[in-house]
């Protein structure tokens, strides 16, 4: 199975920037996505920002502008770049892999990280 490791996460205040990496065990298909979703307390999961195998790059309305998603081929890596970030961005993040192209819907994806924390404090 294909395992992924996320890191990057922690604590920063209101306006700060964190990035965000996953690794995965192997290539994904030729056809794939690479996506990051977060979950806070009480809400439910949602797609954050997502990356084709063509390079195509997706984000959720509310991150526009602020994140930025990117991928290093040669080491299977994909990097979430969060700016200005927000108390509102508070959640567990976690990395996904689909063997299609992408969604925001969370079970089209078979493969997922462990999460990492990301706290912004006001």
């Amino acid at each position: 199975q294909v395992q992924l490791v996320e890191s990057g996460g922690g604590s920063v205040q209101s306006g700060g920037s964190l990035r965000l990496s996953c690794t995965a065990s192997r290539y994904t298909s030729s056809r794939h996505c690479m996506g990051w979703f977060r979950q806070a307390p009480g809400k439910e999961r949602e797609g954050v920002a997502g990356i084709d195998s063509d390079g195509s790059t997706s984000f959720a309305d509310s991150v526009k502008g602020r994140f930025t998603i990117s991928q290093d081929n040669a080491k299977n890596t994909v990097y979430l770049q969060m700016n200005s970030l927000k108390p509102e961005d508070t959640a567990m993040y976690y990395c996904a892999a689909a063997p299609s192209i992408c969604s925001n819907s969370w079970w089209d994806f078979a493969y997922w990280g462990q999460g990492t924390q990301v706290t912004v404090s006001s």
